[in-house]
Order: structure tokens, then C-alpha cells, then sequence
């Protein structure tokens, strides 16, 4: 009854502020495509619950399963396209083939004010031209667009990762470089060749599928000392951005022989390279694989289950490696895996031309930006999936670890709409609850507080007060944003040969008689110079292009 009555007094509180062109509307359905796998909402959920009564909305939800550009390419050949529509990492190919609409005849400082507030600070960024020279913004990033200072109290974005026991096993050591992640990975499985059930461990583990093959190629630009530009390396230091592929200089090759030596050593299996995503995860999430290079929002599935199994020991502190001296002519790198905060450009919801009602999703939108809405969606309801005391949002033990339940997720909170959707992140800057963070898991009482007790013994035996702690602060952005964001279409062709070649040959060297590993580098050099060339010399000049965009010149 107390949670019913709690549920009625927001949804009157909300009511309240839904202007009567929503709140009359009829009732639709929107048609929605997330390009990632996700877990269908329950049909009790009850924030989807909220929407529906308070906009008359509601969702039918496709997540992908396959490979993503082979079904975007069925629904651009189509023209069979949901009313929102998330690319994911190929977002590029439904833009450029004209699938989304322009969300610039529809926001503006006017009409949608709590919109445009949101995108203005990063509009330089954000808006491009058309080839009418129109300004133009297809996506509003569903990420990176923070208030206040940036938070960063864990990784989540690229690192080599370790299982907490590994270190534990090893007596908590500071591991910086390549050679001392593979010696402690080495050391580990050679003294518990399997777990406590008797299944073998896996050392190290390499995703290759589909996009995901970022897993097997871009460590390289990180041992180098950079955060994550995508396919390329750029000197940040050089006056004209100086920017080149990676993965065909000798600089790899480094990274590539140290895991062949790893393969030969039995730390890699064979299977590593044929595994598709689910398979991937599936093996994390059973507390086997002791190591890997990741994004870690690409496991956030597997860390979920083994919180919800209480496997603690098997979950993964985030290394920010970089090459030993002897591979890079004796120098010392400085490790810089965290970037400074960047709008998630091009990822998130657009609304595609097939949408017949997107007024009335931009209207829902500019409400759900309100403060409520977003306390809703990142808090829950007041009273029963947090509380307030002296103006500080809290929650209970219970409460929090209900949040990480993957089960109550699909009943309590609206993830697979509101991951896609415009948000407010970092610090509540304003009103009742300023101080306070957007994300439970950024507030200070919590990250420490109701952090479970293998964790927190396990940061007092580094000295640390929080994970981020293993890594770096973010460094500058630098004025061009992340290299991966820029578009690769006009070189499309180049750059998907570069990037096939990558994914044949690259597991070739990593599982190749150690003797034949020289003269197959040399051939893949050879073989991929050509397409690599010409992406290099094309991403340079748009890294030139895109900085002096931001910089006004």
C-alpha cells in the first residue's frame, strides 16, 4: 500500500507538469531499435508504466542480434525504419543514407528550451552542415554532455582489465606496464590452473566480432600513451595534429609478438577468435577469464551477473598499461586512458523520417529533461528506491543493491529507452537537490558507503578511495574531440579494407609458429599499407578540419 501510495503522489506531481497537449494526446506507439543486444522490459516495468500514463506512449522495442551493419543495411534497403532509431557504432550509415531527420526544425531555444540548454554548450561539436550548407543534427548524444566538474570514480571506457583476485593473489602490486599484466597473468594460472569448481581458467581473452573488433586493435594507440582516437594515433603536440594508423607501425608489432608469446604460453584460446558476443559475455560472467582489453561498458552484462552471484573476486579493476621502455627505444610513456568529458557524438536516439508524430516525441523529450524526469530515471521513486534526508539523495543497502539486480532492472527501470535518450549527467547544479550527483552510482555517500565489503578492503589494501584510482585523471580534450567520432564515409571503401585485413591477419600473428612471426608481419605490413595510407592521410586532414571547427579558425 505505501509503495502504491508512493507511486500515485509522483505520477500526481508529474501529471502537474506534462502541458495538456501531451497529457490529451492519443494514446501510440512508438517503434524503437536499439543497436546493441538488451533485455526486453517487463510488461509491469514500472517507469514505462509512468510514461504511458502521463505522455500515452508506449515502446516496442527490437535490440540487435547479428551483426549491425548487415541489419541496418535490410532496413536502409527497405527504407523499413522504427520511429527512433539507435545506430549504435554505425550510426553514420543510416545519417548518410538519410534515414533520420533534421531535430534542428524542431529544438530551439524558444520552443524547447530545456533541449537546447542541454546541446548549446557543445553545439560547435554537435551541429554540422548539410551539403546545402544547413546547419544540421541528426542525434543528441545520449552520453557525455555533463554538468559541474567531470565525475570519474570508475573506468568505463577502455583499459586492460584484471580479476580482483588476481591481484589479491599477487598481494595487491602495482601493474603499469605490458610485460608485468602478462607476468601477473602468467604467474596466476600457473599456480590456479582452475577455479574452485575445477574449470579451467582462461588467461586472456580477445573479442573480434563485428565492431567489437576495437578489442583486438586499438590497445596499441593506448600503450602508447593516448586515450581512445579509434583507428588512429594522433600527436596532440604537433601544431597540425599530425595523425597516422597504428596498427602498421613497428611500435604494434610489439604488442602482437607479446601475444603470441601469450598464445604459445596458453593463456589465449583458439576460441578466443571465432566467439561471438553472447559467448564473450557468457564466459565473463562465469568468473573464467582472468583478463582482457575492453570497453567496460561493453561487459556492463557480465559485471551485473557476477554482482548478482556475488562473485566479487571475479570482477575487474581497470589497468592503464603502457609499453615497458624496451619497446619503445627506452622511453618512459605516461599513461592517459581517460579522456576529458566528450559529448557521445552521433550516438544515441534519432527520429527517423518514417516517424509520424515527432513533434510529439521532441515534446516528451523537452519534459523528460526536467529535473523530476530525470531523478525518475536515475533515481526511481522517492520512497521506494531511494530517500531524502537533510537534501542529500540516498539509499539503503537494499535499495542498492536492488539497482544492480539485473532482474529488478527490467521491472523498475526504463533502460532500454532512457540509455538512447538526451540526459543530464555530472552534478545537479540548481534547485532543491544541487550538490547532489545525476547517477546514484557518481554520489559520493554512495560510492564508498554502500560499496560491498570485498571491494572496500580491497581499495584499503591499495590505499585507494575508488577505482578510477588505478588509472590516471583525465587529461585535456583535445580541440578535434576523439577521433573516432569523425565520419569515415568518404573513404569507406579504404577504410573497410583496413579494417578486414586487420581482422584476418592480426589473429594469423597472434596464433603463428613464433619462428614465422617476422616474415608475417612484413607480409601484413605489405598488404595493408596501401588502404592504410589512405585512411591515415584522410583522417589526418579531418582531424585538422574538425579542430579548427571547435577552435573558430
Amino acid at each position: 500500500m505505501r509503495k502504491l501510495l508512493s507511486a500515485i503522489l509522483v505520477l500526481a506531481m508529474i501529471l502537474s507538469l506534462v502541458p495538456m497537449a501531451l497529457a490529451d494526446e492519443e494514446p501510440i506507439t512508438l517503434t524503437v531499435f536499439r543497436g546493441d543486444p538488451g533485455d526486453q522490459p517487463a510488461d509491469d516495468n514500472k517507469i514505462y508504466k509512468l510514461i504511458e500514463e502521463r505522455f500515452g506512449v508506449r515502446f516496442e522495442f527490437e535490440f540487435l542480434a547479428g551483426d549491425l551493419d548487415e541489419k541496418l543495411g535490410m532496413m536502409i534497403a527497405g527504407e523499413d525504419y522504427p520511429d527512433l532509431f539507435d545506430g549504435g557504432n554505425s550510426a553514420d550509415l543510416i545519417i548518410n543514407n538519410g534515414a533520420l531527420i533534421n531535430l534542428l526544425d524542431y529544438i530551439n531555444p524558444e520552443d524547447t528550451p530545456r533541449l537546447w540548454a542541454h546541446i548549446e554548450p557543445q553545439k560547435a561539436r554537435l551541429i554540422e552542415k548539410n551539403e546545402d550548407g544547413e546547419d544540421v543534427l541528426y542525434i543528441i548524444p545520449n552520453y557525455g554532455l555533463t554538468d559541474g566538474d567531470q565525475i570519474v570514480n570508475e573506468v568505463n571506457g577502455p583499459a586492460f582489465f584484471v580479476q580482483k583476485q588476481v591481484l589479491a593473489w599477487a598481494g595487491y602490486p602495482q601493474i603499469h606496464t605490458l610485460n608485468e599484466y602478462f607476468d601477473l597473468l602468467q604467474n596466476f594460472l600457473a599456480a590456479n590452473p582452475t577455479n574452485e569448481d575445477g574449470t579451467p581458467y582462461i588467461g586472456f581473452d580477445i573479442l573480434c566480432e563485428d565492431w567489437r573488433h576495437f578489442c583486438l586493435i586499438n590497445p596499441v594507440q593506448h600503450l602508447m600513451g593516448r586515450p581512445n582516437d579509434g583507428e588512429v594515433l594522433v600527436d596532440v603536440n604537433s601544431p597540425d595534429f599530425h595523425t597516422e594508423t597504428f596498427i602498421d607501425k613497428p611500435y604494434a608489432k610489439a604488442y602482437y609478438k607479446k601475444l603470441n608469446e601469450a598464445f604459445h604460453n596458453g593463456l589465449i584460446s583458439k576460441d578466443t577468435f571465432v566467439m561471438n558476443y553472447d559467448q564473450y559475455i557468457a564466459q565473463l560472467s562465469s568468473g573464467i577469464v582472468l583478463g582482457m582489453f575492453d570497453q567496460a561498458w561493453d561487459f556492463g552484462n557480465a559485471t551485473a551477473a557476477l554482482k548478482d552471484a556475488k562473485m566479487d573476486k571475479n570482477t575487474y579493476v581497470a589497468l592503464g598499461l603502457v609499453y615497458d621502455p624496451e619497446y619503445v627505444d627506452g622511453r618512459e610513456i605516461e599513461e592517459h586512458y581517460v579522456n576529458g568529458s566528450l559529448p557521445n557524438v552521433r550516438r544515441g536516439f534519432g527520429i527517423s523520417v518514417n516517424c509520424q508524430c515527432p513533434e510529439r516525441i521532441i515534446a516528451m523529450w523537452e519534459e523528460m529533461m526536467s529535473d523530476e524526469w530525470q531523478l525518475i530515471f536515475n533515481w526511481g521513486i522517492e520512497g521506494e528506491d531511494y530517500y531524502v534526508e537533510d537534501g542529500r539523495l540516498l539509499m539503503t543497502e537494499e535499495q542498492y543493491a536492488q539497482r544492480n539486480d539485473s532482474t529488478w532492472k527490467i521491472h523498475n527501470r526504463a533502460l532500454a529507452f532512457f540509455e538512447s535518450s538526451p540526459k543530464k549527467q555530472g552534478w545537479i547544479l540548481e534547485g532543491e537537490y544541487a550538490g547532489n550527483c545525476w547517477d546514484p552510482a557518481n554520489q559520493p555517500e554512495i560510492v564508498l558507503g554502500l560499496m560491498n565489503e570485498y571491494d572496500k578492503e580491497f581499495l584499503a589494501a591499495y590505499g585507494y578511495s575508488k577505482f578510477a584510482d588505478f588509472v590516471n585523471p583525465p587529461i585535456e580534450l583535445a580541440p578535434y574531440g576523439e577521433a573516432w567520432q569523425i565520419d569515415y564515409t568518404p573513404v569507406d571503401v579504404e577504410h573497410q579494407d583496413f579494417l578486414d585485413i586487420q581482422d584476418k591477419m592480426l589473429p594469423e600473428l597472434i596464433m603463428c609458429d613464433p619462428a614465422d612471426f617476422d616474415a608475417l608481419w612484413d607480409e601484413f605490413v605489405e598488404k595493408i599499407t596501401p588502404s592504410a595510407t589512405a585512411f591515415g592521410e584522410y583522417m589526418w586532414q579531418a582531424v585538422q578540419a574538425e579542430a579548427a571547427k571547435v577552435l573558430g579558425e
